[in-house]
């Protein structure tokens, strides 16, 4: 039962969500290639809730 309760748990995930659209840290070298994915991190998990948010409507709304 416990390692259900912590498989369930959701805090490293919103962690993640947070840090992804936090500045990035000046003393950490940056290549292009590294800002381009984080770029399209940002842009799909936008995508992501932007369909979740239309799901849950179309949901309560039928």
């Amino acid at each position: 039962m416990k390692k259900i309760v912590e498989f369930l748990q959701l805090g490293e995930v919103f962690g993640y969500f947070l840090r992804v659209f936090q500045k990035p840290d000046p003393s950490r070298p940056s290549t292009a290639s590294l800002r381009v994915m984080h770029g399209i991190n940002r842009i799909s998990i936008v995508m992501f809730l932007l369909c979740l948010g239309v799901m849950l409507y179309r949901f309560f709304t039928r």
